[in-house]
């Protein structure tokens, strides 16, 4: 393959082909390129010491950013994206149909899910490590409110009421 002097004989590239009985397809066939390649008969040395990776390193945490981006910190100071959250809105948002904690299902009257990223047309950003608001119709629920408080205080008073015409029938004995 090599000449006396180092330099390449066998023309390249050579195609290498392989029986393999593993499972795996068969026969492997690839090419091999050692344009520029030298070979000379001295002993191993290292010519130069030279890192251009890193080591291996473990997850050591997430973080998301407000156009959903999830991306892994490293324990060897690299960072990587591991994927994009998405979002979906509905023509009819108020067609949904409740499943309880918090989860809904999409119906014929809601229409079918518009996916987009976040930030993107209506849809809203995303807000890491932050406690979700409440998202309870305060306007229905301060009016719910006001109409048991009224049916507590007619209670209430038909209560009284009942309890006066009671000290009355015992005082007229």
């Amino acid at each position: 393959m090599f000449k006396p002097d180092g330099a390449l004989i066998t023309t390249s590239p050579m195609t290498e082909s392989f029986s393999l009985n593993t499972g795996a397809t068969s026969p492997l066939i690839f090419a091999v390129n050692l344009k520029g390649s030298t070979q000379y008969g001295i002993g191993f040395g290292v010519n130069q010491l030279l890192q251009d990776g890193y080591t291996s390193g473990k997850i050591s945490g997430l973080s998301i950013s407000a156009d959903g981006i999830v991306q892994g910190n490293y324990s060897n100071g690299k960072s990587r994206n591991l994927g994009q959250i998405v979002l979906a809105t509905f023509t009819n948002p108020n067609g949904l149909q409740s499943m309880g904690g918090n989860q809904w299902v999409e119906t014929a009257d809601s229409g079918q899910p518009i996916p987009g990223t976040p930030g993107s047309g209506s849809l809203g950003t995303v807000q890491s490590g932050a406690v979700e608001e409440s998202n309870v119709d305060l306007t229905a629920e301060l009016v719910s409110m006001i109409t048991q408080q009224r049916a507590y205080q007619a209670s209430a008073q038909t209560i009284k009421t009942i309890d006066q015409v009671l000290q009355t029938l015992v005082n007229l004995r």
